[in-house]
């Protein structure tokens, strides 16, 4: 009897172990796919940005007018640069150049994983520096959302922005999972935790810290907008508001009503354009900081 429960007991644990592991595996697979052109309405101009150490950024540049700033725009995790198109149509609608773009293991840019913000960032790098030497001398603002948002707070290079928006922006990796975990599993979901980081970690060969945005959010030196939904349970409300606390002034978080972990604009709309039009303004205009 003893030996029939023990033996209930390891396949059990083994299971567990295989359960994990493939979780694990589906949390870093690329989301690799095809991008489809866009319609005659909004011309734009592909792009394939060099990178010294990973392969070329795909993406698309729709130009605006001279003088009036660029915003680089960054997708949620396995979505590509198809998710930021109403905000590319939007900003340029404003005046801005809009350059968007598929990070790696996403869309059309190569990668063998995701990883959570920490070789994506480096597409957020080669993307500003490559807008640096289209558009010497303008405005430089990025947009991100969820991962994207993450890749923008983990580069390690000053990005020297001069206005950040932050969307769905979890603090560390441990919640991010944790809340995906309860979403799948419900409240024993959180069991799977420590075995669920650990081979993250080991994956991607970096400490939680590493990955985690609020260990970094305060070497950010430029002005931020955080924007989060109310019944968002990837991301909390309280979770942003940590993430808000922690980072340099000037800031200011916009709390959306009903929102969950989704495309904002597709959800606020107006009232979405309105909030990044005043914030871009703000911050964007020459005349207004020079």
């Amino acid at each position: 009897m003893l030996r029939r429960i023990a033996i209930q007991i390891l396949a059990l644990s083994i299971a567990m172990l295989i359960v994990v592991f493939s979780i694990g595996s589906l949390l870093t697979a690329p989301a690799s796919t095809a991008v489809e052109a866009l319609s005659a309405d909004f011309p734009v101009k592909p792009v394939a940005i060099p990178a010294a150490s990973q392969s070329a950024v795909r993406g698309w540049l729709a130009y605006g007018k001279s003088g009036n700033g660029v915003v680089l725009l960054v997708h949620s995790m396995r979505s590509n640069r198809l998710e930021m198109m109403s905000r590319a149509r939007f900003l340029q609608n404003l005046g801005y150049s809009v350059l968007f773009i598929d990070l790696q293991a996403h869309g059309e840019t190569a990668g063998d994983k995701i990883t959570f913000g920490l070789q994506e960032a480096k597409n957020v790098e080669t993307s500003i520096a490559y807008l640096r030497q289209i558009f010497p001398g303008e405005r430089l603002a990025a947009i991100g959302t969820s991962l994207g948002a993450a890749a923008i707070v983990l580069a390690k290079k000053d990005l020297r922005l001069d206005a950040v928006i932050l969307e769905s922006l979890h603090p560390t990796v441990e919640e991010a999972i944790d809340n995906r975990l309860k979403l799948h599993f419900g409240e024993y979901g959180s069991l799977l935790l420590p075995l669920m980081l650990w081979q993250l970690s080991f994956n991607l060969n970096a400490s939680l810290d590493e990955l985690s945005p609020i260990r970094h959010i305060n070497n950010l030196a430029a002005p931020i907008l955080f924007i989060a939904g109310t019944h968002d349970a990837h991301t909390t409300q309280s979770e942003t508001e940590r993430l808000y606390a922690a980072a340099r002034s000037p800031k200011e978080l916009w709390i959306v009503p009903g929102a969950r972990h989704f495309n904002m604009h597709a959800y606020a709309g107006r009232a979405y354009e309105q909030q990044v039009a005043g914030f871009l303004a703000q911050h964007m205009r020459k005349d207004e900081n020079n």
